[in-house]
């Protein structure tokens, strides 16, 4: 899986960019043929105190699929999106199956 990670108005840091690679690499485990994943972990306005947005979208033959969350930490919003992505991706299994 090819993974690409943008990060807007900052810089991540190796840790946050480590955590987001081990938390796609989980992702495999429910849907192997993903092709890429690409990632965007943005600042919203900076008094707000959940600013942090985490957005992944995945190429899969069929479609992509697509989630966002906004947290506190990046990790949360990170792990909120992969959680969703996880249900859609055994949606997408069963829709395959089905035809």
């Amino acid at each position: 899986m090819n993974v690409q990670i943008h990060s807007v108005r900052f810089d991540a840091d190796k840790k946050l960019v480590d955590f987001v690679h081990q938390k796609l690499d989980k992702l495999t485990q429910f849907g192997e043929d993903i092709v890429n994943a690409e990632v965007y972990l943005r600042l919203d306005k900076d008094q707000e105190r959940e600013n942090k947005i985490s957005e992944i979208k995945l190429d899969l033959p069929g479609g992509p699929l697509f989630s966002r969350k906004q947290s506190k930490t990046f990790e949360e919003a990170t792990d909120g999106a992969i959680d969703a992505l996880k249900k859609q991706i055994t949606k997408h299994k069963q829709k395959k199956r089905g035809q």
